[in-house]
């Protein structure tokens, strides 16, 4: 659907002078929109190109090792930049392939620290089924569907540190695949997140506590150092 490349300088990023000329260059229409802050070393763009949307993110190679360093070894949980660690395993590389394998090597190899806060994190989940007959008569539509969102994301999450796999919430996409990927996670799990959301699914809030006690039994059994008592 679009042409995604990450670019890493060794120094300073472009002027803003430059990339546009570089649009010029490619008959490019003008930029459809920025993303991020220059003054952080690290900003994305994208333009139009014969009917794709090219997504370009710049940053210095200095910023992308200090945000490497912030998830493994400061175990930043939240961090968004979990997905550009995602897509870097998974990536090409174009030009500079020492510092990509390096980074890719790094990478796949997961820290058990970083396993061990991503679970702990994630691990909270609002009793919904405890509570399920009294949204039917309060007019909570809205706070149903955040909790039935804030469960799911942290169940993933959750899974997420037992199979050292990096996730953040953010513009969470492919969630198929994703889940694919896990080797420990309740079964029929893409089935039964999507099923939470369908329309006038009243067995939601049971599908619910299932997932989160499937969930909760495989940390005891891959994590027993993380306390399920709460």
């Amino acid at each position: 659907s679009e042409l995604d490349l990450t670019i890493d300088y060794a120094d300073d990023l472009p002027s803003e002078e430059a990339l546009a000329a570089i649009r010029q260059q490619h008959c490019a229409a003008e930029r459809k929109w920025p993303l991020g802050d220059r003054a952080a070393h690290s900003f994305a763009e994208a333009y139009d190109l014969q009917g794709i949307e090219v997504q370009i993110g710049h940053t210095t190679i200095a910023a992308w090792e200090e945000s490497i360093a912030q998830v493994l070894e400061k175990l930043d949980v939240a961090s968004p930049l979990q997905k550009a660690m995602e897509g870097t395993l998974a990536c090409q590389a174009l030009y500079g392939e020492a510092y990509i394998d390096g980074w890719k090597a790094h990478l796949a190899a997961y820290p058990p620290a970083l396993a061990e806060a991503m679970v702990k994190n994630h691990l909270a989940f609002f009793p919904l089924w405890g509570l399920e007959p009294h949204f039917r008569t309060r007019d909570a539509t809205v706070w149903y569907y955040q909790i039935l969102v804030e469960a799911a994301q942290n169940l993933v999450g959750v899974l997420a540190g037992l199979n050292r796999l990096y996730f953040t919430t953010f513009q969470f996409k492919r969630m198929g695949r994703f889940l694919q990927q896990m080797e420990i996670a309740p079964p029929d799990l893409a089935t039964r997140l999507e099923r939470l959301f369908q329309s006038n699914q009243p067995d939601a809030p049971a599908e619910l506590e299932a997932l989160v006690a499937e969930t909760i039994a495989l940390v005891e059994t891959y994590m027993p150092t993380v306390d399920t008592t709460k």
